[in-house]
């Protein structure tokens, strides 16, 4: 058992940073200092690929286009629509507001069908930085990361900065990394530091990757929790072993 966030920065090589999650359930902020996971700075936001997905589905049904359609897209449909034609406003407000600012795009549904989409686009993955658009109350996930780097010692912030990194299938919208870093480097505006993001093209299973190259570790090996173990104290035991 491993921390996501902490295997995450494994897939990036590190083993001290912020690992900054959004997945298909939650969405994750996690510092890591020389691979130890800072409990304290640990953030959770009830927004991921799920919410995204339900959301879109709202925004087209508002609109006044192929009700009948839209109403007969399944999960995995919407899914696909949402990975292929979405993506994050680097300005949210001039392209709400501005006619132009944005492309429209089309998709075909697997029943031949096609769907236009154009301020939905942008619209859909807005909530993981404005969460009260889907009516909760907490920060956006920039404002959470930034509430975990200040839980950071200040002679370890600075390395961390340097050293954030995305993972989840909900950090690869077109337009994610730029926005996160544009967000961050206002939060620390005249801290003297500019805040880097890394993004890796593979970072959708950054965890899976991370998990991989982390087990193979020799130092790792005695982390293991035996059958042996598991048989003579039960499931219980994770829980004094990790």
């Amino acid at each position: 058992v491993a921390n996501t966030g902490f295997l995450s920065l494994c897939a990036h090589g590190r083993v001290t940073g912020l690992a900054v999650e959004a997945g298909a359930a939650l969405s994750h902020v996690t510092s890591v200092c020389g691979g130890r996971t800072l409990r304290k700075g640990s953030r959770c936001l009830g927004v991921a690929g799920e919410q995204l997905s339900r959301h879109l589905h709202r925004l087209l049904l508002e609109s006044p286009r192929e009700p009948s359609v839209l109403q007969a897209l399944t999960k995995k449909a919407l899914t696909r629509l949402k990975e292929q034609c979405c993506y994050v406003s680097l300005d949210y407000e001039r392209d709400l507001w501005e006619r132009g600012s944005h492309r429209p795009a089309r998709f075909q549904t697997p029943d031949g069908h096609w769907i236009t989409l154009g301020k939905e686009r942008f619209c859909c993955p807005e909530p993981l930085f404005r969460p009260e658009l889907l009516h909760h109350s907490c920060p956006g996930l920039h404002q959470l990361a930034g509430q975990s780097l200040r839980t950071v010692p200040d002679h370890a912030r600075r390395h961390m900065l340097g050293n954030i990194v995305l993972s989840g299938g909900s950090s690869m919208f077109p337009g994610f990394p730029e926005r996160m870093c544009l967000e961050l480097n206002f939060l620390f505006r005249g801290a003297g530091v500019h805040v880097e993001v890394l993004a890796n093209p593979k970072r959708g299973t950054a965890a899976w990757a991370g998990g991989s190259m982390a087990a193979s570790l020799t130092s790792f090996q005695h982390t293991w929790m035996t059958k042996g173990e598991y048989q003579e104290h039960g499931a219980e035991y994770v829980h004094t072993k990790f």
